[in-house]
């Protein structure tokens, strides 16, 4: 016997709330009366209140509301909505959580800023407070990309520095360009602010509120709003330049590795090697290159897991490019185009030597016919002043690609674990700069970041030359763009301009 289907009928009673994320679709560019209909049976908006009048640095009048949605697929469904309820926005404070009935509320852009307009004071409710409230770690580059999907939410501007720099006598008053080596983003600083006389910091942590304005060519123009000075973190008062960074390298020539492969630097500042020494550390991770297990010296590590060349003799001016590694100079091995014209700092047989990590140590880096893995693995180099490295000695630049391999323990203090160190670049943090946790070695906390491994291809030896572009300003000292792997395939008759031009790192 067959079973009967009454019905492909469900009941279901839709929600009288509508998120953030569902409202903001809503507009399409003009206004529009919220209804039932078009917010799908809703009448309420619901959330945690982030915006704070006490500093007299809010947009009048406007309630600044987040919430989220649940969605599937990892969606980030977090996103702000303005509520224009006159001076009673000031009653409310961060993390009260609020139910405001919104039907016949007009959704509209009021100079800038996408809100609610026509919803009284008493259509606001407020239900609890000291609710927690989500603050994640924006970046310029990607709010300028997406100013509505930011606008109204609590974002927290990491490393901020100013693009010009500020002079000793500048305040937060105004409207200043905050650079946090993405991007640079407007923050602005009303007149009467409570903190508006404030001198700003070299570096520092932004939590606000974005908010948009409207440019002449009618497009959105983000701008950061602190609320209150307890907003703002001091997190350096000077900067620490390094004097060269690593803007390229190749791993796997097309031909012989051994004493082929090499890296490409680009000084920041004129540098005479016979009076300033440095040294560059390589690190192999492939297979099981001993000792294995995750590297109790870090990079002082040696044997086939790091290898150290010193840079001892020779000069650079600002700008200039030039390169360590093999002594073939060759571009892309065997019977390729020379480098030799090439500004070259130290080129050695590294197939056959080994160096001394410090002058007092048996410690080396054992000969190898590859500096730099092809396995998959992670590899990596790093910069030193001075050529004396240990455990702890931290680096002025860090670059890494992939993250396979025994890497990183972690370790209660003093030491956090083992593993290798990083410096404060443009992506890694020796102290994360939100929490102010210590994490001083690749892969500890949020120092994951790390440039792809391009697999080779039928018959390897691709001659990839990975050209590491960014933009560092010698005035701010830091990188305000950060750097970008754009993967080049090298012949036997590239130039050296095809690796200096184009894509490459730029010095300002």
């Amino acid at each position: 016997m067959g079973c009967k289907r009454d019905s492909d009928y469900v009941a279901a009673t839709p929600s009288i709330y509508i998120a953030n994320f569902d409202l903001r679709k809503i507009y399409t560019g003009t206004d529009v009366t919220l209804t039932t209909e078009n917010m799908r049976g809703a009448t309420y908006l619901r959330g945690q209140v982030i915006s704070d009048h006490s500093g007299n640095n809010m947009p009048a009048g406007l309630l600044v509301i987040q919430n989220l949605r649940k969605t599937g697929n990892g969606i980030d469904s977090l996103r702000g909505m303005s509520v224009n309820i006159g001076a009673d926005a000031a009653k409310y404070v961060p993390g009260d959580s609020v139910h405001v009935k919104i039907e016949g509320g007009v959704l509209k852009r009021v100079n800038g800023i996408l809100q609610i307009t026509g919803v009284s004071a008493s259509d606001v409710t407020k239900i609890a407070s000291g609710k927690p409230i989500m603050a994640p770690r924006g970046f310029a580059n990607l709010i300028a990309a997406l100013p509505d999907r930011y606008e109204s939410t609590l974002i927290n501007i990491v490393k901020g520095t100013y693009n010009p720099l500020l002079g000793p006598n500048d305040i937060l008053a105004g409207d200043k360009i905050l650079n946090d080596g993405s991007s640079d983003i407007i923050l602005h600083t009303e007149a009467n602010a409570t903190f508006a006389n404030i001198k700003p910091p070299f570096k520092g942590n932004y939590l606000g509120v974005l908010f948009n304005r409207v440019g002449q060519d009618g497009k959105l123009i983000p701008e950061h709003r602190l609320r209150t000075a307890s907003d703002l973190i001091v997190r350096g008062s000077t900067a620490d330049v390094p004097e060269f960074v690593i803007t390229g390298f190749i791993n796997d020539p097309a031909g012989t590795d051994a004493n082929n492969e090499y890296i490409q630097f680009r000084a920041t500042k004129n540098i005479n090697f016979a009076v300033t020494p440095f040294s560059v550390i390589t690190t192999n991770n492939a297979g099981s290159a001993p000792p294995t297990g995750a590297p109790v010296n870090g990079w002082a590590t040696g044997q086939l897991r790091t290898y150290k060349i010193n840079l001892t003799s020779g000069s650079v001016v600002k700008g200039e490019f030039f390169y360590v590694g093999g002594n073939k100079k060759l571009i892309n091995s065997t019977s390729s185009t020379s480098m030799a014209a090439s500004k070259w700092i130290s080129a050695i047989d590294y197939n056959k030597a080994s160096d001394r990590f410090n002058s007092g140590s048996t410690t080396t880096g054992t000969a190898t016919t590859n500096l730099l893995a092809n396995s998959g693995n992670a590899f990596g180099m790093a910069v030193f002043r001075g050529i004396e490295v240990t455990l702890n000695t931290i680096p002025i630049d860090v670059v890494f690609v992939h993250d396979g391999g025994s890497l990183y323990q972690a370790g209660p203090a003093p030491s956090y674990g083992v593993g290798y160190r990083i410096g404060d670049t443009d992506v890694y943090d020796v102290i994360e700069p939100v929490s102010g946790t210590p994490q001083p070695y690749f892969l500890a906390g949020t120092n994951k970041q790390k440039f792809t491994y391009v697999t080779p291809g039928v018959s390897n030896d691709d001659g990839y030359f990975y050209i590491l572009g960014g933009t560092f300003d010698t005035v701010q000292g830091k990188w305000v763009n950060a750097r970008s792997q754009t993967i080049y395939q090298l012949s036997k008759t590239s130039t050296v301009a095809e690796i200096e031009g184009g894509n490459a790192t730029v010095i300002k």
